[in-house]
């Protein structure tokens, strides 16, 4: 019996130590830092990110335990590569509090939002999109909102004096 548990118990600490092993040689591998949870003026926490293979991976395995995952996407454009600054506005959709106002960057925003149902808008230059967003608890919710490959990305994303200027000419 004594030499069973030890056996046992050696075998466990064995097993222990390779899995510690492999943690910090992934840790060191990694470069690249995690993304930031951050918190909404209204008290809900966030993290945006996803841009590139390895974040991609990071938040599609963290997504789970959060609320809610909102993807934003061009149509007919590569996964995991959207890197514009979205405006997202999350608000229960039958008592009309506004849960969330924040920005988004990358091509995921993770939310901590309670179990309910929410009208979540994502506005990418002068084009908003509208979906609603049913978080039930054990269920996060899941949303993408998909602009029209053929939305010029590039001038609704310019700064307004940008905009006004029109378009430079080299003299």
């Amino acid at each position: 019996m004594k030499k069973s548990m030890s056996f046992r118990l050696s075998r466990l600490l064995s097993a222990a130590c390779t899995v510690g092993a492999c943690v910090l040689g992934a840790g060191t591998a990694a470069a690249a830092p995690l993304p930031d949870i951050l918190m909404a003026p209204q008290g809900t926490e966030y993290m945006c990110g996803g841009v590139g293979r390895d974040e991609r991976a990071f938040m599609e395995m963290v997504s789970p335990r959060w609320g809610a995952t909102l993807e934003f996407a061009v149509s007919r454009g590569q996964r995991g590569q959207f890197d514009e600054p979205v405006k997202v506005r999350v608000v229960n959709k039958y008592n009309g509090e506004q849960v969330l106002d924040a920005v988004a960057h990358g091509p995921y925003m993770l939310a901590r939002l309670a179990p309910g149902t929410y009208d979540v808008q994502a506005t990418l230059g002068p084009l908003t999109l509208t979906q609603t967003l049913n978080v039930a608890l054990g269920a996060p919710g899941r949303t993408l909102f998909l602009w029209p490959s053929n939305f010029d990305i590039a001038a609704a994303t310019q700064p307004p004096q940008a905009l006004a200027q029109g378009p430079q000419t080299a003299r």
